[in-house]
């Protein structure tokens, strides 16, 4: 089981494919172990180079806080481990915050950013996921359903199996018992998301950058995108037809991305 020891906790990566070297960044909660089919695309064109990070999966879960820098560092720690100076990097939803806080930190490290679904912080904040945490499970689960995609309404579910199967698969309610050190990590991941913000940094970002976002996503709007966008100096904004998983929704996104970052 590959893994390093570095800022403190021991570091769990995987390394697959061939091609341009690519580091890629998760989102909230996911682990290489549940998403690792949505490397596949990836790993078919660039060496990719993923993590879990850190509270999460088979990477150590230390005392929090943590802040987005300590996830930054976590990830430039993975790049010194495999001897890459600069790397192309994608990000997806919170791993699109820890590719921001990377870029901005450690820009010459940088060659090609794809930042998706995902949001720069501060005024410009993605939904305040931590939060619910103090509703009832029924409500959450009916809350997830539109955060996913604004259009997810029951009625508009009912009459779109493919968004209903996508939205049933996004949403699923949790029948095993998670152990009270695996919830202490995804608790302090939220929490350590819930202050980001990288707003005014933007502009230190040196490569070019593709931000892609979901026309209808409930958790990192298009508007947060934009945001991001318009700081910095080398970037486009696209929206897809979709929510915040419109990169299985939308056809044209994920062949946009790829292309992006093998340019």
């Amino acid at each position: 089981m590959p893994t390093i020891a570095a800022n403190g906790i021991e570091i769990y990566y995987e390394r697959r494919g061939e091609g341009p070297r690519l580091l890629f960044c998760n989102g909230s909660g996911a682990t290489l172990a549940t998403t690792s089919i949505m490397l596949d695309p990836y790993v078919a064109r660039f060496d990719v180079l993923a993590h879990d990070q850190r509270g999460l999966g088979r990477t150590s879960i230390p005392p929090g806080p943590y802040e987005m820098a300590d996830y930054a560092a976590d990830a430039a720690a993975l790049l010194d481990h495999v001897g890459w100076d600069s790397c192309r990097v994608v990000g997806v939803s919170f791993g699109g915050m820890v590719a921001q806080e990377l870029a901005v930190t450690h820009p010459e490290r940088v060659e090609r950013l794809a930042l998706v679904c995902t949001s720069p912080g501060g005024a410009f904040a993605s939904y305040p996921l931590h939060e619910l945490a103090a509703l009832g499970e029924d409500q959450v689960l009916a809350l997830r359903a539109t955060l996913l995609d604004t259009r997810f309404t029951p009625e508009y579910l009912a009459e779109h199996e493919s968004d209903r199967v996508l939205a049933e698969f996004a949403t699923q309610r949790r029948t095993e018992t998670v152990p009270d050190e695996v919830q202490r990590g995804m608790t302090a991941q939220l929490d350590a998301r819930s202050r980001h913000d990288v707003v005014d940094r933007l502009g230190r970002i040196a490569c070019p950058t593709l931000v892609a976002s979901g026309r209808y996503d409930g958790i990192a709007p298009p508007g947060n995108g934009e945001a991001i966008a318009t700081r910095v100096p080398d970037a486009q904004l696209r929206v897809y037809e979709g929510g915040h998983m419109f990169f299985a929704q939308d056809p044209a996104a994920m062949p946009d991305i790829l292309e992006f970052l093998a340019s």
